[in-house]
């Protein structure tokens, strides 16, 4: 099976469908997919065919505005949690998107953030975050209780170099890009440590610089790298990458956020969104079953 190019949306700029910062992305039950605009300080909404449905954030500090936006997730629920970076929180909205609640500042306590780049729940709705700066990951309750953190300056097991994203499986697998050591690691979601997989480099199962990761309803593991993407099975075994540097159909300049539309019946239902983020545009992919590429190390 490989992955082909179905559709794309959105240039640089600051109008609707427009994106200055792409960070990450999220997606509903119904389809709409949720996009951090990180430079123009707003979550965008859009359906699954990129017609623009709303936005909401402005420049700020106050309830409901943003500072550099760089992670969106909305739970089953529908209550949609932003990671405002530049102003050390997480914002939590209503299905509405009117404000709830927003917890955490700038900081190296428990339940404080340095540069935080990526946010995830689990299946009982408890937020993970990837708190890039202070090389470590926070879990709370989603009222923005605090519950615990994990990680440490490193490279061995346990330890981050600039973790930049976090996602967890239905089954509660937590899986962090540790993306200056160029790999993931995998933990249980009390932050016991499982495995990690990658290193540097730029062949199949390697990375140079990843950034965001998203897991389907499969367990199969999505990670944007450097002008790729690849995907791999739960325990960290390559299956398939796609991706090449460029403006062009399927190419990509500096990929980050990931969001899935996991297949129901077939598989080839599934869709894979891509913020591309340096060409301002978001990119969506289809399974066609094809020979898989055999691909030289």
């Amino acid at each position: 099976m490989i992955y082909k190019f179905s559709f794309k949306w959105g240039q640089r700029g600051s109008g609707q469908g427009q994106f200055d910062g792409l960070g990450g992305l999220a997606r509903d039950r119904a389809g709409i997919i949720y996009v951090a605009d990180g430079n123009n300080h707003r979550i965008q909404k859009f359906k699954a065919d990129g017609t623009f449905i709303g936005s909401w954030g402005g420049h700020g500090s106050g309830n409901g505005l943003f500072d550099d936006p760089s992670d969106v997730y909305v739970d089953s629920e529908g209550f949609v949690y932003v990671l405002d970076t530049d102003n050390g929180r997480i914002q939590k909205f209503r299905p509405d998107t009117s404000f709830l609640r927003a917890w955490g500042r700038l900081g190296t306590g428990n339940g404080e953030f340095t540069f935080p780049q990526g946010i995830g729940l689990d299946s009982e709705n408890f937020v993970y975050v990837a708190d890039s700066g202070n090389n470590r990951i926070q879990k709370f309750v989603n009222d923005g209780q605090f519950i615990r953190a994990w990680g440490a300056p490193g490279s061995g097991p346990g330890q981050f170099k600039f973790p930049s994203d976090v996602a967890v499986h239905s089954n509660d697998s937590v899986y962090v890009v540790d993306s200056l050591n160029g790999r993931i690691q995998k933990f249980t979601n009390d932050g016991q440590f499982i495995k990690t997989w990658g290193g540097p480099g730029h062949g199949p199962g390697q990375f140079t610089v990843p950034t965001k990761i998203a897991v389907d309803s499969g367990g199969n593991v999505f990670v944007s790298d450097e002008h790729r993407i690849q995907k791999f099975t739960a325990d960290g075994s390559f299956i398939i990458q796609w991706g090449s540097f460029g403006g062009g159909d399927g190419q990509f300049v500096q990929p980050n956020g990931l969001a899935i539309k996991s297949a129901s019946v077939s598989c080839l239902e599934e869709r894979v969104y891509v913020a591309d983020s340096g060409r301002a545009r978001i990119q969506g992919f289809h399974p066609d079953l094809q020979v898989e590429p055999t691909f030289k190390q």
